[in-house]
């Protein structure tokens, strides 16, 4: 069995315009000194990471490897999220996402989308150059806005938006494969990949794409109420990058799953700092271990009530307390009596 590797964080909800957050020498600093062995990098940050440099330069790859080598620590993931996200985009969040995007581009939802494909391929080519064969990002979305069906969703309307979201994506697979990266899809409310049921749906129109995997984040699970264990049995196969998060639900006779509107606070989902919410880790840990996932453990920090600083230093040891070392053995070795063929047929009765 293979060993999940970690602890690592995310280091989106932690760059800042302040030392030591501002830099990447900085905060691989502050993470290794807080345990991490590994950082998963937001590539549209450039106050931690040039996302072009990385992919056209193998000697700037090289030294953001060698930074983050300096203080202990790995590169578990790229992540292009919010570039993946404007992939695909529903008209109605046009305003909402162009925040997203890079400025020469805004306001032009077709030039947007050609800079978000290029972003990625573009995290995708800095994952191979820093020796990375996984990557997470979104899918985008064009049917979210039809996610509850009122007025009744017109015949056709869902498939076609999963025939034009297979279209951008495939390009963007085939050039994952070309550079042996596979993309670990998030599945999280928002996109179009929201669940199983969606994820299989764009597998099929993808051809069952070797590199459409799956980033696993059981929070967002916990707050549609789907049952994160035997996602895991399910899709285990496909599941190359973990976010390790918490959360909690609460529903009342006030609300329940869609929250009423109301803050982060407030809401009957919301998420907490790890151990503190409702997600089984200890169970999460024991069945990627059984499916021999050996791939990052990594904190994505995101807490209703918990300071960020406190978050992250007790996540550091809470992932590394969860990871299994594997038994190289079986229990049960010392009461093996070394039989052989013979021996064996003799104890069946086969002559």
């Amino acid at each position: 069995m293979k060993m999940i590797k970690g602890p690592a964080i995310f280091l989106a909800q932690f760059a800042g315009d302040a030392a030591p957050h501002n830099s990447f020498d900085g905060i691989c600093e502050w993470a290794a000194a807080l345990g991490y062995v590994g950082v998963q990098i937001p590539t549209w940050d450039a106050r931690l990471f040039d996302l072009k440099k990385a992919s056209e330069s193998q000697d700037y790859a090289d030294e953001v490897k060698g930074i983050a080598a300096r203080h202990g620590l790995a590169i578990s993931e790229l992540s292009t999220h919010l570039q993946g996200q404007l992939v695909a985009v529903h008209p109605a969040y046009d305003a909402a996402f162009d925040g997203f995007a890079a400025p020469e581009v805004r306001g032009n939802p077709s030039a947007r989308t050609e800079w978000a494909v290029d972003q990625v391929k573009r995290a995708i080519r800095a994952s191979q150059r820093l020796g990375i064969t996984a990557h997470a990002t979104f899918s985008g979305a064009l049917a979210w806005p039809y996610i509850y069906p009122w007025p009744q969703r017109p015949p056709g309307l869902i498939e076609a938006a999963f025939d034009e979201l297979a279209k951008r994506w495939r390009p963007i697979l085939d050039h994952a494969d070309e550079h042996g990266v596979d993309l670990a899809y998030e599945i999280h409310p928002g996109e179009d990949l929201h669940d199983g049921v969606t994820y299989e749906m764009f597998l099929a129109r993808v051809n069952n794409h070797p590199r459409a995997n799956l980033l696993y984040d059981p929070s967002h699970f916990v707050l549609q109420q789907l049952d994160y264990l035997d996602y895991i049995d399910i899709y285990h196969q496909r599941i190359k990058a973990f976010h390790v998060k918490d959360a909690e639900f609460n529903p009342t006779g006030r609300q329940g799953v869609y929250g009423g509107f109301q803050s982060w606070v407030d809401r009957a989902g919301r998420f907490r700092s790890l151990g503190d919410g409702q997600v089984d880790f200890g169970a999460i840990f024991s069945k990627l271990t059984q499916y021999d996932y050996g791939s990052w453990a990594v904190l994505e920090w995101e807490c209703a009530l918990k300071h960020p600083e406190d978050g992250a230093r007790e996540g550091a040891e809470f992932i590394k307390s969860h990871i299994i070392h594997v038994t190289e053995k079986a229990f049960d070795d010392f009461a093996g009596a070394g039989t052989d063929d013979a021996a064996n047929r003799k104890m069946l009765g086969i002559s």
